[in-house]
């Protein structure tokens, strides 16, 4: 069987390239959501009516039809059904044309440019909004499900960004279409269809990745924080990617939290402790920095680590003595997950090295001393500060 996936654009009919019409009017039948197929209803080809992969290959296989064209909203490859749909059609002819995604329309309609834009889309998971704005002068959001236009700018707001300059754009290319423009404070109320789209223009975006923050910068209480120094080093050593799932076990302030959620804007940072004061803490700095793609959990480690998703890294600041607990939990999950503990005593040094060589790795090992300058009498005097221990390595 010939198959065409072909995107339809923002506005079906009127917005579909002239190869796709070609291949839909080649076709016996055109399958895809209701809303791509009404242009279509007088052609007298079989429609089909469905959105889903499993639907439609079962469709493929019983039509008897030897073209057949998929409907995508869009362009194809841009958040589109197309790439889970593309594995299952294997054995047939198919190509897939592009058509004009929602980013380049709405782009085109407010009159931004679009090649430096973040695109982020939010069906089925909304903890990366103000992470991302935050590192981006413009970031492109698909919005769906619970997570509207609304919600978005409220989300802005309470992490500390609601003097950002947003643009929604709300049905487009339907007669409904409205396109809305102001600041994040000024529309946590405002009411948009399901179809909407949002471009986020922040000028005061981070434009340099935070690094070795230094510890004024937090809200600070007697919670214990791994200091600038020490995290810059053992954030380094998480190797994390933009899309890791962290987990900060004794999340003490939230310093480390903080700058691993920068480093995965498309990840989460799964903040642990036992300490209620140092959870409110953590959700507190979270907030300073604009980094919502942290999630803080109160309660002891290793339990609360069975349910938590899968880490890709993970950084030990505490563990309340049950080291072990946590190294198990860590290796049930992902036994190929990177480790960094840090230790002030030679005890928590030798018990993190024999969690290691228990699931087969040797740990690189360094101690750090950072001594820091203080004003006494008038002369600059260097206060040593407890040496820590780094301890990092990747699983078997």
């Amino acid at each position: 069987m010939k198959i065409t996936i072909a995107g339809t654009g923002m506005e079906g009919a009127n917005t579909i390239t002239a190869e796709a019409r070609r291949a839909i009017n080649d076709a016996e039948i055109l399958i895809g959501g209701e809303r791509m197929l009404v242009p279509f209803a007088e052609t007298g080809k079989e429609l089909f009516v469905s959105y889903k992969p499993e639907d439609i290959v079962e469709k493929l296989k019983s039509c008897g039809c030897e073209r057949a064209v998929i409907l995508m909203s869009g362009d194809s490859g841009f958040f589109s059904g197309t790439k889970r749909i593309l594995p299952m059609l294997a054995g047939h002819d198919v190509r897939v044309l592009p058509g004009i995604s929602s980013m380049s329309c709405f782009c085109s309609r407010v009159g931004i440019s679009s090649e430096n834009m973040k695109p982020v889309s939010l069906h089925g998971r909304n903890a990366n909004i103000a992470v991302n704005v935050n590192l981006n002068e413009y970031c492109f959001f698909i919005l769906g499900g619970d997570m509207t236009a609304a919600e978005v700018c409220r989300r802005l707001c309470e992490y500390g960004l609601g003097d950002t300059a947003v643009h929604i754009g709300s049905d487009l290319g339907y007669p409904q279409e409205r396109i809305i423009s102001g600041k994040a404070k000024e529309l946590t109320e405002c009411e948009t269809g399901k179809l909407s789209v949002m471009i986020t223009d922040n000028w005061e975006h981070r434009s340099v990745l935070p690094s070795g923050i230094t510890d004024g910068s937090f809200i600070r209480s007697e919670v214990p924080m791994t200091k600038s120094e020490v995290r810059c080093i053992a954030v380094s050593r998480l190797q994390v990617s933009r899309d890791a799932v962290v987990w900060d076990v004794g999340c003490g302030s939230g310093s480390v939290s903080v700058e691993a959620a920068f480093r995965c804007p498309d990840g989460i940072v799964l903040a642990f402790d036992k300490k209620p004061e140092a959870a409110a803490l953590t959700r507190d700095n979270a907030r300073l920095f604009g980094c919502d793609n942290i999630i803080v959990t109160e309660g002891r480690c290793p339990e609360m680590l069975s349910s938590a998703e899968a880490p890709d890294c993970v950084f030990i600041g505490g563990t309340s003595g049950n080291m072990s607990g946590v190294f198990t939990e860590v290796y049930k999950k992902n036994p190929s997950a990177q480790i960094v503990v840090t230790a002030v005593s030679l005890e928590t040094m030798h018990d993190a090295r024999v969690c290691f060589r228990q699931y087969g790795a040797e740990p690189e090992i360094a101690q750090i001393s950072v001594s820091r300058a203080e004003n006494v009498l008038g002369h600059s005097m260097m206060r040593a500060q407890n040496p820590v221990f780094i301890i990092s390595g990747r699983l078997s």
